[in-house]
């Protein structure tokens, strides 16, 4: 299991995220216990003896950074900082480099310098001759009161001398720099104090006159190198394609090396991250940004911290360097319980490998900055963060919370007075058929959102039984689809994805999760409006609005219908991006309520086939059986087909309904970035990919027999040969393989990913009453599951 990757660890309460670390091994049952009373912070009466003229103590959240994957080691990383968006953004920009790899991270020795100066010389050139003659003198010097440093191999390691010029009365300054390796220790008292030892003999030495005996800030000779190689297809978002996000952040890399104003903002960013590693783990992070940025200074101007660039693959490369000096051992540490238990959860052995740690969520940082500006623009993750900030300043909790949040970003003006607004509208019940306009631009699709409308069904729970479900899609049937005729379903694909694009045969099942679309028309409307929502009404987090809308915009020229006055409100059981068939039950809902509000008569076959060309604005070159589900709601084997008597379709059924628990892993699934990466395998190589492509073929008849006869256990065995060769043509992921592990650990008898892979979702079979330690299991893991089954 990976120690750093836990997915949909946001959604949880914070008594849940403290026993999911728990079971996990992260943290000891004491520890667990002092988070979750409070007791692991620091209390007035420590407090009192650590600074002056105590009157309290002053508290800051912690939390946790995912997904790091450093020098080959996972880590979660403690972070404390009071701006919203920091610990999201570097979890994502992790989860990303993670894909490719993970960071790799290198620490020089851990020296710092200590300088004395040195005035009044007679001869300057001649004492910095005799100073460094009698350097090792002066390092046993330095040493020689420190015996328990040099035995655990640290201690002065040299010196250097400096001419710095004439000073305005003293004669020529001279500079002596003590090399000092502090080992785990910040080291700056030990500094200090070995050169207070060495002022005398330096006087004697040089002639001169010892004037100030102090530690420098400047810890050049602790740099840190982290490093991440992307290759451009992990940074395709839905809006922009990993050339133009990867093109980006090279170009915004550029602004700040040629501009001071931006390359202060911009390692302002890199020590968000860098300063709340050094809060969380009691280090002097007032000393880590003045080397920071001092160092960003040396040679002819300010600068960028980090360097951007594209290698002859085409990845992107991303490399910082820090000065980093920093400790894990010495009264800082010790003092504080809680930066005691942060040091327990990072598992960091010494201060070279904390360093380390720290440069990479710096880097980390970096990049997820540099990639929203160059995309959507940095407001666009900030807003939602900035609403609970705002809610929570406004006494918002417990169960309206999220509704207060929700609203507030429909809104646009995310102000306490207007969450305090709402709350009293809530108290009062006050909340009915609202419509608030106008929203802001990113609250849903286009430029106004609908909120707090009723929802037409019930939010459907973790455990989906399909024969309860009016809204179901395992009990339609062609030309009936439920009680709601405006419905999409989604769907699995039990096996054959990918090989299906290229003629092969594929069996896909529709599941309890559906989208349901509600069109009205509104004379006062001058363009149609698109709101996606939950199905209890909350507005959801916006998808592409120009995907959208271009799919809404075909829809309608196909019908021969007008979009002017059109509103649109989506109501969604389907998570996004998941590989279930989220757009192509989007557009047959679309399809099937544009139709009902103008009275036209369309059969399922022409929704389909109007919801295929939907999805190839979506995904490129879609094999047609996500649009066929969501139309007809029933398990098939599908066989794409170009020829003029187009696919063919035929039915599957089975003695007796064989239940499917989904997994989802936490991971954006881009069916079309997925495709197009085995499509360019495959025309590098067609003879070694149609083999694959044909062995497939063969799982997937094989398994077509299996479900006619009810053989569960057949049918398990297929699966688990159809993900190894999945496996093979390298779009599965590693939250999918974890997922994968765990339920045939948890007794599935087959497990695969479903759909276009590389994240998204994965199912598992089992034997009638076995799914319940498959569920047990993944969701202790931290992965969100749905039940369901084929009939």
């Amino acid at each position: 299991m990976s120690r750093s990757r836990i997915p949909r660890f946001y959604q949880l309460s914070v008594s849940e995220r403290i026993a999911l670390l728990r079971q996990r091994g992260v943290l000891s049952t004491d520890a667990a216990a002092h988070l979750a009373d409070g007791t692991s912070a620091l209390d007035v009466e420590a407090a009192d003896r650590l600074i002056e003229n105590v009157i309290g103590v002053f508290s800051m959240p912690m939390g946790l950074g995912l997904n790091f994957r450093i020098n080959g080691r996972d880590h979660l990383v403690p972070m404390v900082v009071e701006e919203p968006s920091i610990v999201a953004a570097v979890s994502s920009a992790a989860r990303l480099v993670r894909q490719a790899g993970g960071f790799t991270s290198v620490a020089d020795e851990p020296l710092l310098i200590g300088q004395i100066q040195v005035v009044d010389l007679i001869d300057p050139e001649r004492a910095r001759a005799d100073l460094l003659a009698r350097g090792d003198e002066l390092v046993a010097l330095a040493d020689s009161g420190h015996p328990k440093m040099v035995a655990r191999g640290g201690g002065a390691r040299g010196i250097e001398v400096f001419l710095r010029g004439a000073t305005a009365q003293n004669g020529e300054l001279l500079v002596v720099h003590l090399l000092v390796d502090t080992r785990d220790a910040m080291g700056a008292n030990l500094v200090n104090s070995m050169c207070e030892r060495l002022a005398p003999l330096v006087e004697e030495i040089s002639g001169g006159r010892v004037f100030l005996r102090i530690l420098s800030n400047l810890t050049d000779r602790a740099l840190v190198r982290a490093r991440a190689v992307i290759p451009h297809a992990l940074l395709e978002t839905a809006d922009f394609p990993g050339e133009r996000v990867r093109d980006g952040i090279v170009l915004a890399n550029e602004f700040a090396a040629m501009d001071p104003y931006r390359a202060t903002t911009h390692n302002k960013g890199i020590m968000n991250g860098i300063d709340a590693v050094a809060l969380a783990t009691g280090n002097d992070w007032r000393a880590i940004e003045a080397a920071a940025h001092a160092y960003a200074g040396r040679g002819d101007g300010y600068g960028p911290l980090t360097t951007w660039s594209v290698n002859d693959a085409g990845d992107l490369v991303g490399e910082l360097t820090i000065p980093l000096k920093v400790g894990t051992v010495g009264g800082q540490v010790e003092s504080n319980p809680a930066v005691r238990l942060a040091h327990t959860i990072l598992g960091v052995s010494s201060a070279p490998e904390l360093a380390e740690v720290m440069a990479a969520v710096g880097l980390a940082q970096n990049l997820a900055a540099l990639k929203a500006l160059s995309t959507n623009g940095i407001q666009h993750g900030h807003m939602r963060l900035h609403a609970r900030a705002v809610a929570a300043a406004a006494g918002a909790s417990g169960a309206r919370f999220e509704e207060v949040v929700e609203r507030l970003i429909a809104d646009g003006e995310i102000k306490v007075w207007k969450a305090r607004q709402i709350m009293q509208a809530l108290e009062e019940g006050s909340d009915g058929d609202r419509v608030i306009e106008p929203a802001a631009p990113d609250a849903g699709y286009g430029t106004a959102a609908v909120v707090a409308l009723p929802a037409a069904h019930p939010a459907p729970t973790a455990t989906l039984t399909p024969s309860a479900s009016a809204t179901c899609a395992a009990a339609l049937t062609p030309g009936a689809p439920g009680s709601d005729a405006h419905l999409g379903y989604g769907k699995i694909i039990l096996m054959g994805e990918h090989s299906v694009v290229y003629g092969y045969h594929a069996i896909a099942a529709p599941i309890g999760l559906s989208v349901r679309a509600q069109v009205t028309r509104q004379a006062s409307l001058r363009e149609p409006v698109i709101a996606d929502r939950d199905v209890d009404g909350s507005v959801r987090e916006p998808i592409r609005a120009d995907l959208s809308h271009r799919v809404a915009a075909l829809i309608v020229t196909r019908l021969g219908v007008s979009d002017a006055g059109l509103r649109v409100d989506v109501f969604s059981h389907l998570p996004r991006a998941s590989g279930l068939g989220a757009s192509a039950a989007f557009a047959v809902a679309l399809i099937r309520a544009v139709a009902d509000s103008f009275q036209l008569t369309i059969s399922d076959a022409e929704v389909s086939s109007l919801a295929f060309e939907c999805e190839q604005i979506v995904h490129g070159t879609p094999s047609g059986i996500d649009n066929t589900v969501a139309t007809f709601g029933r398990s098939v084997l599908f066989q794409r087909s170009d020829a003029p008597g187009g696919h063919t379709i035929r039915d599957i059924f089975t003695p007796h309904p064989i239940p499917i628990v989904i997994g989802l892993s936490g991971v954006e699934s881009l069916t079309k970035q997925t495709v197009g990466l085995v499509r360019s395998a495959w025309q590098r190589n067609p003879a070694r990919y149609d083999a694959i492509f044909s062995q497939i073929d063969g799982l997937v008849l094989a398994g077509v027999d299996a479900l006619r006869r009810g053989d569960i256990a057949e049918l398990g065995e297929l699966m688990n040969i159809n993900q190894g060769l999945l496996n093979a043509l390298q779009v599965s992921s590693p939250e999918i393989e974890s997922l994968v592990a765990i339920a045939r650990r948890a007794g599935a008898l087959g497990a695969k990913l479903t759909g276009g892979g590389g994240g998204g979702a994965m199912i598992a079979i089992a034997e009638p009453g076995g799914t319940e330690p498959i569920i047990t299991a993944m969701r202790s893991a931290g992965y969100t599951t749905y039940l369901t089954e084929i009939r």
